[in-house]
């Protein structure tokens, strides 16, 4: 690992914390731009994502009605009742957003797998990043906001599911995450900066509540408005390994 992924993962709990659990829980609220014009305004209003944090897999509980949930993997969504009734099942997810743009709609399973992928790859920054096959490389830092933070740049496996392979994390001088850049593949590229925030302990290891996620401009800074996706966590758990 480099000095600035040590320093991180030790800020936000450590290696030995965040191997003692082998799940996630959370209680979200994810909105914003994106959703609405994908169409799918208000499915993840009133959402819960429970998750494995060493192997990507997470079921999205209360998924468009109290009763439903989707079984994600990088590889198949299963939608069903919470009976264990299945109602629809999508094989190759990804290959599903062969040809989009931002301005193509999605149907309930592309959200699905977008939000499948996307949070399992927030709730584990950045201990991810030293998971097999990850490569990290510190880059020049970055100042805004008065204060400079150290880069990440960081290119995920191709077994991993998440926004492209190239990503940029920043931290503070704490080593906690202030920012995270990305294109976003099955958006046909877009760039998005993503801000996190408001900070709380969980045993131990410190996970943000909030997140924002911006359009990146050409100068590397966000375009304020609109805000494209907008998560807020309302409670947090681990389960021990």
């Amino acid at each position: 690992m480099s000095d600035l992924l040590d320093l991180a993962v030790a800020a936000h709990g450590g290696p030995g914390r965040w191997h003692s659990h082998r799940t996630i829980s959370a209680e979200l609220s994810v909105g914003g731009l994106l959703l609405d014009l994908k169409g799918q305004t208000g499915l993840f209003a009133d959402a819960i994502y429970e998750a494995d944090i060493h192997e990507q897999r997470a079921t999205l509980g209360r998924f468009g009605a109290p009763d439903r949930h989707v079984r994600f993997t990088p590889d198949r969504l299963v939608l069903e009742t919470d009976a264990g009734e299945v109602i629809e099942v999508r094989d190759n997810p990804r290959g599903a957003f062969v040809g989009h743009t931002n301005e193509t709609s999605w149907d309930r399973l592309h959200a699905a797998y977008f939000h499948g992928y996307a949070v399992w790859t927030y709730l584990t920054q950045p201990f991810l990043y030293t998971y097999p096959g990850f490569a990290v490389d510190e880059i020049e830092p970055w100042e805004e906001g008065g204060e400079i933070w150290r880069r990440l740049k960081v290119t995920f496996p191709d077994n991993i599911a998440s926004h492209t392979r190239e990503q940029v994390s920043y931290f503070g001088h704490d080593g906690l995450l202030r920012r995270h850049d990305y294109a976003v593949d099955v958006l046909g590229g877009a760039k998005g900066a993503h801000y996190v925030g408001d900070y709380r302990d969980h045993g131990g290891i410190l996970m943000p509540h909030r997140r924002r996620v911006y359009p990146l401009g050409a100068d590397n800074r966000k375009i304020p408005e609109p805000v494209l996706i907008a998560i807020d966590i309302a409670r947090l758990s681990f389960g021990l390994a």
